[in-house]
């Protein structure tokens, strides 16, 4: 059980990192970021995380540590595709390279709030009615199989955002803000139940997802290139969300007293890293050429 004083704690370290990012987002607000400023940021963030969860045993329980690595890898992946569309929607837009990461960063804070606002009541709904894992789980089972056909269905929505938008008078700066926040929150409804299907904690559903948003915005600038390479990344994805559903599924049946199979935590775990891996792997293979 966590306590308040860990709750208020937690919430501060977090808010004080994010005010961090975003101080430095606005002092160079004008200036380009390099390959390897990125890549340093993104590692010393998710370092962050690596390193809260290998202390979360200090004032949580090994349970919460494995449910915490599930749940950031899952949400860190799905962030991960969520770039890949920021990358379509800044390139279209032609937003400026100076611009982007302010851009991006204040559509990162946007996604923490929609986030802050669907987590409790995720937490609410799925403490008091447990039948919600069938929707939940038929839902993830729904978005893996639409998630195939991702890149189509991004430029066509995208499209027609993008027009009305711009029939209103809106700056090129607004229009990307808000196409990033329409695309967030339509994100955070995947996201959520995915999470949800790993633990119940709010505690884990809330520092997970904030970690995993955490240096989003250098990660931007480290994955444009590789927008072509990461070829199965959807894919990969598609997968885990089924494998989440069928999970979330089988816990409402066996909850239900039907007996039925039980998928671990662990079982889970290795699930969602081996297939990041072998995304990644032949991802890179299949496309090895196109860096010749």
């Amino acid at each position: 059980m966590i306590t308040t004083t860990e709750w208020i704690f937690t919430i501060g370290f977090l808010a004080a990192i994010i005010i961090f990012d975003l101080t430095f987002a606005i002092l160079r607000r004008n200036k380009t970021t390099s390959f390897f400023e990125a890549g340093f940021w993104t590692a010393l963030y998710v370092s962050f995380a690596i390193g809260f969860g290998v202390f979360l045993p200090h004032w949580a329980s090994d349970e919460l540590q494995k449910e915490y690595f599930a749940g950031w890898l899952t949400e860190y992946a799905l962030s991960v595709d969520n770039i890949f569309v920021f990358i379509i929607l800044l390139a279209n837009l032609k937003v400026q390279k100076e611009k982007q990461q302010l851009v991006l960063l204040l559509g990162i804070l946007l996604t923490i709030g929609i986030r802050g606002l669907l987590i409790p009541l995720g937490a609410t709904v799925v403490s008091h009615f447990s039948s919600v894992f069938y929707a939940f789980g038929a839902f993830l089972i729904y978005t893996a199989y639409k998630l195939i056909n991702e890149e189509e269905e991004v430029e066509y929505e995208e499209g027609k955002v993008v027009s009305a938008l711009k029939k209103r008078g809106l700056s090129t700066f607004s229009i990307a803000l808000i196409a990033l926040g329409l695309a967030n929150l339509v994100f955070s409804l995947d996201s959520i139940p995915a999470i949800f299907g790993l633990t119940h904690s709010a505690y884990i559903v809330t520092t997970a997802n904030i970690f995993a948003l955490m240096g989003l915005r250098q990660l931007y600038f480290l994955l444009e290139g590789l927008l072509t390479r990461l070829i199965f990344l959807s894919r990969g994805l598609s997968f885990i969300l089924a494998f989440i559903g069928v999970k979330m599924i089988l816990e409402a049946l066996h909850g239900n007293g039907v007996h039925v199979p039980e998928i671990s935590l662990e079982i889970s775990l290795g699930v969602i890293v081996l297939t990041l891996v072998v995304t990644a792997i032949t991802s890179l293979a299949a496309t090895r050429d196109k860096t010749k």
